[in-house]
């Protein structure tokens, strides 16, 4: 499909928000507390020259620096609370107060959350990216000028992630498959049969899909800027094996079921398109294994049910309660900690799981409606209270149900597979932005 022409000001926007993470990559997140604020302007100044725009050409190809701020670190870099409250104001609570709407509840809720997330020390959030280890660490190394020498700045957190060499995920799914076309960004979409999305779904200061323009207040500092959630996901993989390997009837079953809660098989190729059997190559093919619809041929979740993960997190154009344009969002995620050996059907007692990132213009509509209407509930999908079945918040009362012919499967009730270890709501300026905030003055 063609791009519409929208003139985005690519220069002035964090690579981070639009391009898609190389394939494989590694990452690191710091994050940082601003003791002193003099010196936390000095880190948005010197986070203005290292931080890699959309079309930076002098970083390596598949490298990049981003920084974003929550509102707890927009407040002590002195922002005055009347600019501040024209920011969302999901992102002005902090995840934490979200906890509620997000599902974060029981061994999820913000008690129980790894130190310092979900506090108000959490100011600035710095990521890394590159292809492997030796590039990430001189990424890092071009990055640390931003901080270094900064004794008001002090590093509190960081946490190193990467991608394994299968490109899946700790329960064993292919992962990053997906990723919207956005107009004017010239990055295209893993998915052509849809029409690129309006800017302002992205970026801030832009149109979006109802024609609208979210801009945080003075302009400068909300233009080309994007709002980020990233979310540490302990995932129990022990206890997913076992749930399946006690659901299942065989080992071809196992790897059915499996695929029939996830949408997809392990390898990544979807069941929309290959509904018997894995197809490993369609897997593998960034080009065929996210091009398909639901409306046609599958309205009503036989192929792929409609209460599986990838349909309830992108319905594509199925008919569900939520226009799905506007809940769209661009995911990322790397995996942390080592893998469970293969066929270890016990916890070995090591943290491991997923760092997730969403980034887009509507927190509230775009990834809090995704978590708390599709993906803790299941009535867009006729499907009553049941959640995700692999991220839902379970508690060991509901099941999953898998459409078929003549008599449905009701699998037994589904154990909490993904705890929330922490996370926050973040701001992510623009250049611009970022040079303002260091030049601002009490």
């Amino acid at each position: 499909m063609s791009e519409t022409r929208v003139a985005l000001e690519l220069d002035d926007i964090q690579r981070g928000v639009l391009s898609p993470r190389p394939t494989p990559y590694t990452a690191t997140y710091l994050v940082f507390r601003i003791d002193d604020r003099a010196h936390g302007r000095e880190l948005m100044r010197r986070a203005s020259t290292v931080v890699t725009s959309v079309t930076d050409s002098a970083s390596p190809r598949g490298t990049w620096v981003s920084v974003a701020v929550t509102c707890h670190g927009l407040e002590a870099l002195g922002v005055p609370d009347a600019m501040l409250e024209t920011f969302a104001w999901e992102f002005r609570q902090g995840m934490a107060a979200r906890a509620g709407a997000l599902g974060d509840d029981g061994p999820s809720s913000p008690e129980h959350w790894e130190a310092p997330l979900g506090t108000p020390d959490v100011h600035v959030v710095l990521t890394a990216v590159a292809p492997d280890a030796a590039r990430l660490e001189a990424t890092i190394d071009r990055a640390r000028p931003a901080y270094d020498r900064l004794t008001g700045v002090c590093a509190i957190w960081r946490q190193d992630c990467y991608m394994l060499p299968s490109e899946s995920e700790h329960f064993g799914y292919r992962d990053g498959v997906s990723h919207p076309a956005v107009e004017g960004s010239g990055i295209a979409g893993s998915n052509r049969l849809d029409a690129p999305l309006k800017a302002g779904e992205f970026v801030l200061g832009y149109r979006d899909e109802i024609g609208g323009i979210q801009l945080p207040q003075p302009q400068v500092l909300g233009h080309n800027g994007s709002y980020a959630v990233f979310r540490k996901l302990h995932q129990d993989v022990a206890a997913f094996r076992r749930y399946l390997l006690q659901a299942a009837t065989g080992p071809e079953d196992e790897e059915l079921l499996a695929a029939k809660i996830m949408g997809r098989w392990r390898s990544g190729a979807p069941l929309a398109l290959s509904p018997q059997h894995d197809d490993p190559a369609l897997g593998a093919d960034p080009g065929r294994r996210n091009t398909f619809l639901y409306a046609q041929e599958d309205p009503t979740g036989f192929i792929t049910p409609g209460g599986c993960h990838i349909r309830r997190a992108n319905p594509r154009d199925a008919s569900v309660a939520g226009e799905m344009r506007l809940h769209r969002m661009i995911r990322r995620g790397a995996v942390y900690g080592p893998p469970l050996p293969d066929g270890d059907l016990e916890d070995d007692g090591v943290d491991r799981g997923l760092m997730f990132a969403f980034v887009g213009a509507h927190p509230g509509r775009q990834f809090e409606f995704v978590q708390s209407q599709w993906m803790n509930d299941g009535v867009s999908f006729g499907a009553g209270d049941a959640k995700d079945p692999v991220t839902g918040s379970h508690d060991g009362s509901g099941g999953f149900t898998i459409p078929r012919r003549p008599v449905r499967r009701r699998l037994p009730p589904l154990p909490r597979f993904v705890v929330t270890r922490g996370g926050e709501y973040c701001f992510l300026p623009g250049l611009r932005a970022l040079r303002w905030l260091g030049d601002l003055r009490d």
